[in-house]
This record gives C-alpha cells, structure tokens and sequence, in this order.
C-alpha cells in the first residue's frame, strides 16, 4: 500500500475518509480500503453513530475498488 505523506492526506477531500470529521482512514484506493477494514477497530475518539456510517462509507468504497468484504457490519470484525 501506498503511504500517504501528510500533503498528499491534507489535498483529500474531507469525504475520502471513512471517518471525515477527524481524516481517518482514506479510502481513495483498494489497499487504503482494505486497510481501513483491517484497522477498523483500532480507531480511537468516534462514537458507534459515527462506526456506523464510517461502515456505509467503506462498504461503498468496497465496492467501487472491487474490494471482497465478508462482514455485514462492523461490529462482525473479528468473529470467525
């Protein structure tokens, strides 16, 4: 995956992230995606409102990269 420099985080638009209000998680490609799926728990400071909708916003990132997502919600992360 590529590594986002802080310029090139700060020239995304606030809506690349799965959580916008504090630039969390890019989700500008299929790497970036599945890394936010990845690292989705370990996201510190958010509320379960706003899990929830960061969720939609990889989900439909999911799906414009064609990236594979097993869980139906972020709360399924983890349980095998």
């Amino acid at each position: 995956m590529a590594k986002l420099n802080a310029e090139e985080r700060n020239d995304l638009d606030k809506g690349q992230f799965a959580f916008p209000d504090t630039r969390k998680e890019p989700l500008e490609n299929a790497a970036h995606v599945r890394n936010a799926i990845a690292r989705f728990n370990q996201v510190k400071g958010v509320s379960d409102t706003e899990r929830d909708a960061a969720w939609k916003r990889i989900k439909a990132a999911a799906k414009r990269f064609d990236v594979a997502v097993q869980e139906d919600s972020w709360r399924d992360i983890g349980k095998d």
